[in-house]
C-alpha cells in the first residue's frame, strides 16, 4: 500500500510597506518554493505592480488588501515608506497599518489551511490575527543579530547620564565600545517617550509573544550575537540568510536582453581595466544640500571612478559636475538593480549607508564597504563592518563624532584608503573570505539551509499535533 502523501505546507508572507523590507521577503519566498511550499503573499494596491513584476516567474498567490486612507500628513496614494515626504511620518504611517487587520483576517478566512505565517516586525498587530486562526507567527525585522543583541544589552546604560559621544563597553560584549549616538531614536533617549517609542514598545511586545524571529544572516558570521539574543530575549532567533545569496543575479527576463545603461557603462570601465566605487545611500536617507555638495567635491577630488545613485533630479545633481567627471563618473537617478551592480567585476568598493540589506549584499558580492551610516540601525551595522568583521573603512567626519558632518576632504581621504590603501586591501581580503562563507550557508547542507529545514519540520510537527 502506498504511503500517504505529506500534507501541503502553506505559508503566508506579509512584508512591511518598504522596499528594503520587501525585497528580502521575495528572496525568502523563493527559498521556500524550492521546498515545494505553497505561498500566499499580502500587499496593497499601490505596491502590487512591484510584487507582480518581481514574482511573475513564480506561482505565488498575491493578495491585495486596501491601505488606509486619509492618514494625517501622508499624501494620498502613498503606500510605502520610500515615498513618504519625511521619515518623521514613519510612526504615523506604521500605526495606520493596524486598520488593515479586518481585511487581512477576512482574506485569511478564505485561504486553504495556513501552516505558519511570516510577517514583518513592524506589523505586530498580525500576531492577534495569527492567534485568532491558530497560526504560528514568525517575525522578520531585516536587522542583524549584532544590532539586536547590542540594543538589548546596552539598554540600561542608555538610561544613564552618558554623553552622546562618550564611549562605553557593552555589558555582554566587553570587547566592543560604542556611544549613545550609535543608536537611533527612540533608543538613545535617556527617557524615551512619544509615538515612536510607544510604537517600538508595542512591536517588541508582539515579537516576544511570537513563535520565532528570522534573521537575514548566517550563524558563522553572528554566532556570538545570535546565542546572546537567545539567552537574554525571546522568541528564539533563527539565522536563515543571507537571503540575497539564494536569488540569482538578474539575467535576461521575459525575452528582454537589453542591458541597463549603467551596466553598459560598467562594462566599458571593465574593458579599460578600471575599478569602480559604487555609491548609494538607500531610498530613505535625507541628505542636506550642504552635505550633497561636499559629496560631489569629494568624489571629484578623489580621482576614483564611481557610479553614484541619487534620489534627486538631474538639475539638482548639477550638469557641470557631471560634465567634469564624465570620463570616470556616472550619476544615475533611476531605480537600479543593486545586486547586479555589486556583482559586476569592475566594482571594487561600495560607499554605503550600511543598511543591513546593503551590508549583506556587499558581503555576498565580496565587495568591501566605505561605511557612512545615517539612520536606524546603520550606525551599529557600520561598527560591525569596520571594527568587528573588518570588511570596510569608515568615512571620516569633520569632528570625529559618529553623526558629524562629512567634509569633502574626509570623503576624499576615506575613498582613497578603501580603493588604494592598506586598510582597503585588508578589507578586500577579509570580505572575500566572509563572502564565500555566506554563499555556502544557503547551499544545500549549509548552516542556514539546515536551520530553515529544522524550523519547517518543527512547525509542521507542532501544527499536526
Amino acid at each position: 500500500m502506498a504511503s500517504p502523501s505529506p500534507p501541503t505546507i502553506h505559508v503566508v508572507l506579509f512584508p512591511f510597506m518598504s522596499k528594503g523590507h520587501t525585497i528580502p521577503i521575495f528572496d525568502l519566498a523563493r527559498f521556500l518554493l524550492c521546498r515545494k511550499i505553497s505561498i500566499t503573499i499580502f500587499t496593497t494596491p499601490a505596491n502590487r505592480p512591484f510584487f507582480f513584476n518581481s514574482l511573475s516567474d513564480t506561482n505565488i498567490n498575491i493578495i491585495e488588501i486596501p491601505f488606509p486612507q486619509n492618514i494625517q500628513g501622508v499624501p494620498p496614494g502613498v503606500e510605502s515608506t520610500d515615498k513618504l515626504p519625511s521619515m518623521s511620518l514613519f510612526a504615523t504611517f506604521a500605526n495606520a497599518t493596524k486598520l488593515m487587520k479586518p481585511h487581512f483576517e477576512k482574506a485569511l478566512e478564505s485561504l486553504p489551511p495556513v501552516t505558519f505565517m511570516i510577517t514583518d516586525g513592524f506589523l505586530g498587530w498580525t500576531l492577534d490575527s495569527a492567534n485568532k486562526f491558530g497560526i504560528p507567527r514568525l517575525v522578520y525585522y531585516g536587522m542583524s543579530a549584532f544590532t539586536m543583541a547590542l540594543t538589548i544589552s546596552a539598554a540600561s546604560l542608555l538610561r544613564t547620564e552618558l554623553s552622546d559621544d562618550e564611549y562605553f563597553q557593552v555589558p555582554d560584549f566587553p570587547w566592543i565600545k560604542i556611544t549613545r549616538n550609535d543608536f537611533d531614536l527612540p533608543f538613545r533617549d535617556r527617557e524615551p517617550k512619544g509615538p515612536l517609542f510607544d510604537f517600538v514598545k508595542e512591536q517588541s511586545t508582539a515579537t516576544s509573544k511570537s513563535y520565532g524571529l528570522l534573521v537575514n544572516s548566517f550563524y558563522e558570521l553572528e554566532s556570538v550575537y545570535v546565542n546572546c539574543c537567545n539567552r537574554i530575549s525571546s522568541p528564539k532567533s533563527w539565522c536563515i540568510g543571507p537571503l540575497c545569496a539564494f536569488h540569482e543575479p538578474a539575467k535576461e527576463q521575459q525575452g528582454v536582453s537589453e542591458k541597463p545603461s549603467y551596466i553598459k557603462w560598467l562594462d566599458g570601465m571593465l574593458e579599460q581595466g578600471k575599478q569602480v566605487l559604487y555609491v548609494a545611500f538607500g531610498t530613505q536617507a535625507e541628505l542636506s544640500p550642504e552635505q550633497f555638495k561636499e559629496i560631489k567635491i569629494g568624489l571629484e577630488k578623489s580621482q576614483v571612478n564611481f557610479l553614484w545613485v541619487v534620489r534627486r533630479t538631474i538639475d539638482e545633481t548639477d550638469d557641470e559636475f557631471e560634465n567634469r567627471v564624465k570620463n570616470r563618473g556616472l550619476v544615475v537617478t533611476e531605480w537600479v538593480d543593486q545586486r547586479e551592480i555589486l556583482s559586476h567585476r569592475s566594482v571594487e568598493g561600495f560607499l554605503s549607508h550600511c543598511g543591513w540589506n546593503s551590508v549583506i549584499e556587499s558581503i555576498c558580492a565580496k565587495v568591501p564597504i566605505l561605511a557612512w551610516p545615517m539612520m536606524a540601525d546603520q550606525h551599529l551595522n557600520a561598527r560591525m563592518v569596520v571594527e568587528v568583521i573588518k570588511i570596510g573603512v569608515r568615512v571620516e567626519t569633520c569632528d570625529g563624532s559618529v553623526r558629524g558632518f562629512v567634509k569633502w576632504e574626509g570623503l576624499e581621504k576615506s575613498t582613497k584608503e578603501l580603493m588604494e590603501g592598506d586598510k582597503g586591501k585588508e578589507a578586500r581580503k577579509k570580505v572575500m573570505e566572509i563572502g564565500e562563507a555566506a554563499i555556502n550557508a544557503v547551499k544545500e547542507g549549509g548552516s542556514s539551509w539546515q536551520t530553515l529545514n529544522e524550523l519547517i519540520v518543527e512547525l509542521t510537527e507542532s501544527k499536526s499535533v
